[in-house]
């Protein structure tokens, strides 16, 4: 769920990777591995066959290697021009699977994603100016010492001193209007998240994520020394590993310590439809993440050092197989830990009882 398809400056529509929280530099096949135990535990879920998951993980780890062994003699600069966009998603998986249909649907939906699009639906007006709309408990406004008007402004100067200088202009343009709470996705749930709210005319809106970076939980294992901005680390590393980025990505630090990159909020973004996914389709999905994540570490690494210790036989492939149907038994080993906890009290839940088991099943 960390790939899938978002807009590039230009306005073009790119499959990429689109989550950076946990971004940090490390060796590259731990990517790799739990990209591929991710499409077992996927596979699983949706109820294939175990050696079509299986199959799934090899397929990723194939297509890494294969990717990374045509890119080592490609050159450096090749590596920052390249993109994988709609039109090549057709041509990469071929006549294998459908994707017409969904491509067009997917992106006619992502077009309609934008700060212009959904500026009606998330506001109403408020004294002569746009106001974001409540909807608790996943947006609503709350007063808080940390939200005051000068701490806001003061973190909003700071952010804009890590944009690009023409970048800083564009920013300038708008003002700040409105801020408000936000709850996001599974990973990111107890964080802190906020949407702002920016007019450079009263139908010219901007609507920038603000969401909290914690320290990564890979740092205990790299022995890097601790960053300084956690933020900054989210930013680099996602400026540095994807074909193209948010014109508004930066960070700044709140007023009470906490570090946070800020982003447009729903550029354009497709996500991928795993629920809805056949075992051809998610084979298929599999092989454009691993192109997704050879391009990146290619553009972030060396593909000519990593494609000589991959090889060209599929030794690797087999290995990272077996690993990921290993891995994804302790998932569900850990899982079935977890439901226990749960229904024996161990661990707390403010759901009701019938909920609880809805989720747990």
């Amino acid at each position: 769920m960390n790939f899938g398809g978002f807009a590039t400056p230009e306005r073009n529509i790119v499959f990429d990777i689109n989550d950076f929280d946990e971004t940090l530099p490390a060796p590259f096949e731990w990517d790799l591995k739990r990209l591929a135990a991710s499409f077992v535990i996927a596979a699983r879920w949706r109820g294939f066959k175990e050696d079509q998951a299986r199959e799934m993980a090899v397929q990723t780890a194939a297509s890494y290697r294969e990717s990374m062994r045509a890119r080592e003699s490609t050159g450096v600069l090749e590596a920052w021009y390249s993109r994988i966009t709609v039109e090549d998603l057709q041509a990469l998986v071929g006549g294998s699977v459908d994707l017409g249909g969904r491509v067009k649907r997917k992106i006619a939906e992502a077009r309609k994603s934008t700060s212009e699009h959904v500026f009606h639906k998330l506001t109403t007006p408020s004294r002569g100016l746009p106001r974001i709309v409540d909807q608790p408990p996943l947006l609503y406004h709350t007063d808080t010492k940390e939200l005051s008007n000068s701490a806001i402004a003061a973190f909003f100067q700071q952010y804009r001193e890590t944009l690009a200088e023409e970048r800083r202009i564009l920013f300038d343009r708008f003002k700040f209007v409105d801020l408000a709470l936000k709850v996001v996705g599974v990973g990111s749930v107890g964080t802190r998240c906020l949407v702002g709210l920016f007019l450079a005319a009263p139908d010219d809106p901007l609507f920038l994520q603000v969401k909290e970076a914690r320290p990564s939980v890979l740092e205990r294992y790299t022995g890097h020394s601790r960053v300084p901005h956690n933020g900054q680390r989210v930013v680099v590393g996602q400026r540095l590993m994807q074909s193209a980025s948010d014109i508004f990505l930066g960070w700044s630090r709140g007023p009470a310590g906490r570090d946070f990159y800020v982003r447009q909020l729903r550029d354009m973004k497709v996500a991928p439809e795993v629920e809805n996914q056949s075992p051809k389709m998610m084979r298929a999905y599999a092989m454009l993440c691993g192109l997704a994540l050879a391009r990146a570490h290619d553009k972030a690494g060396d593909a000519a050092m990593i494609a000589g210790y991959l090889g060209s036989s599929d030794q690797f492939d087999e290995a990272i197989g077996d690993y990921s149907v290993a891995y994804a038994d302790e998932v569900e080993r850990d899982y079935k830990t977890f439901v226990r906890a749960v229904r024996s009290g161990r661990l707390k839940t403010d759901l009701s009882p019938s909920r609880l088991e809805t989720m747990l099943r």
